[in-house]
């Protein structure tokens, strides 16, 4: 199997079953499907897994197998939720200085999976280099924060799998701290549970809302891989694709339930495996568009039939 870089970095290169229990509501990390979400036809996608959730409602559903599957750059959401819980900011602050090595700097010109430039010596805010982690999906900026926050790469992935085992991540094994390796495993119902926690954080909000990002000293600016974000209500999350993990997408949206603004999580994995990570990225995308579209049309309608 050869490994292909997920798409949106600088240098890039070759890098349905019925809905279930899941996680969502304040009630728990397991609560049952929420009992407005029985009158809602949500267009789960034909392949792969998927689950919804809506803080303070509970969840909309699950659709797919359970089973771990290779989750590309959505790993990095566990990445930046370690970063900030060891290094915490607020909202609008710049963070901590971090001094780019020269490991991170070599691997700004990798042909093999997606990076950001940057230069070894230079200052950079804690708060840009998350930015040009999660905004073009910089796999050598992962690391080098990694390498910032516990000395070596190895510490920081035990560390991302203590975190998902507060978390209850079960399902989850982390190997790395990009996505670049396909032993990366995670589920949907997973990743939503990261999901709701990482977005407690107000910066790590605001990171995953960054429409652009610049790359200081290399006059490089970056659009945000997630193309749903800015429509339709959508506030973040990432997404990440490659050959072996297919394209996957994780999305928040602000949505008015019965008066009262909710936040809507959901989660896409493995659309077209073993296909370009173009194509997943592709299917990733319309599967997360069209739930969207979906819980953004029925979900006040249903709120309104349950009061």
């Amino acid at each position: 199997m050869v490994l292909v870089a997920g798409t949106g970095g600088w240098y890039a290169a070759g890098g349905g079953g019925r809905s279930t229990t899941a996680p969502g509501g304040d009630g728990g990390p397991a609560d049952e499907v929420a009992p407005l979400a029985r009158s809602m036809q949500l267009p789960w996608p034909r392949e792969g897994q998927a689950s919804v959730a809506v803080e303070g409602i509970g969840s909309l559903g699950t659709r797919g197998e359970q089973k771990p599957v290779p989750i590309a750059s959505v790993t990095k959401v566990m990445t930046a939720y370690v970063i900030l819980r060891d290094h915490p900011m607020r909202a609008e602050a710049p963070g901590a200085t971090v001094v780019a090595d020269q490991r991170a700097a070599d691997e700004s010109y990798s042909s093999v999976e997606t990076t950001a430039p940057v230069l070894a010596g230079r200052k950079y805010t804690q708060r840009r280099l998350l930015e040009l982690m999660m905004v073009p999906s910089g796999n050598n900026v992962a690391r080098l924060l990694a390498r910032w926050d516990a000395g070596d790469e190895k510490t920081f992935v035990a560390k991302m799998n203590r975190a998902a085992a507060g978390l209850g991540m079960h399902a989850t094994t982390y190997t790395g701290v990009s996505g670049m390796e396909a032993s990366t495993r995670s589920t949907a119902v997973d990743q939503l549970r990261l999901a709701r926690a990482a977005m407690k954080d107000p910066a790590f909000r605001r990171i995953v809302a960054t429409a652009r990002v610049t790359a200081p000293g290399a006059g490089v600016t970056f659009r945000n891989t997630n193309k749903l974000l800015g429509h339709d209500g959508v506030i973040g999350l990432k997404t990440g694709s490659s050959t072996p993990a297919g394209g996957n997408l994780v999305w928040a949206l602000r949505q008015e339930v019965a008066g009262v603004d909710r936040l809507v999580i959901g989660v896409v994995l493995h659309q077209r495996a073993g296909t370009s990570p173009a194509e997943g990225s592709a299917a990733a995308h319309e599967a997360g568009r069209a739930l969207i579209a979906a819980v953004r049309a029925e979900l006040p309608a249903a709120a309104n039939r349950a009061s």
